[in-house]
């Protein structure tokens, strides 16, 4: 009698642990997708913990600084920008853990040269009980955004000037 109370207990937990895997496949798919969108984002795209530390950091945003990705690890998350920007950086981060989010334009600080113009978006992140766990740094590269608008405004004054 006891083994069939025994088969009886193992069947149902083996239907159980298949639901619940059944359950974790989209799930896992999901993370799997979104880690795989992030990391080929054109953009740049890190995570930083509450201890200001960058925790990850796509191949796009470790190219536009020019430094390889692991080396980025572990550093301080206001190493991404030039020192003269470290006050608008400060101000930003601020203004994030009040409002949730907060935008700014800022030079990155990558090799020598000339450095990135960034278009910078913090976007504060909380856990269910509204605690502060961290934020995500969304970077765009706008540096040869200047050398564009300069290249069509050229023609456009070549003609004002021809009339």
């Amino acid at each position: 009698m006891f083994w069939l109370y025994l088969l009886g207990a193992v069947t149902f937990l083996i239907i159980v642990l298949r639901r619940v895997l059944r359950r974790q496949k989209p799930l896992t798919a999901e993370v799997n997708s979104s880690r795989v969108a992030i990391e080929n984002a054109q953009s740049g795209v890190a995570w930083i913990g509450t201890d200001c530390k960058l925790a990850s950091v796509n191949h796009s945003l470790a190219d536009t600084l020019g430094v390889k990705q692991a080396k980025l690890m572990g550093a301080n998350w206001t190493t991404l920008f030039a020192a003269e920007d470290s006050e608008r950086v400060s101000e930003a981060y601020m203004r994030m853990l009040h409002h949730g989010k907060a935008s700014f334009r800022a030079c990155g600080s990558g090799p020598v040269g000339e450095p990135a113009r960034l278009d910078v978006l913090l976007v504060a992140v909380h856990d269910q009980k509204l605690r502060f766990v961290g934020h995500n740094c969304l970077i765009r590269d706008c540096t040869g955004e200047q050398e564009r608008e300069a290249c069509v405004a050229e023609p456009e004054s070549s003609l004002v000037s021809a009339r």
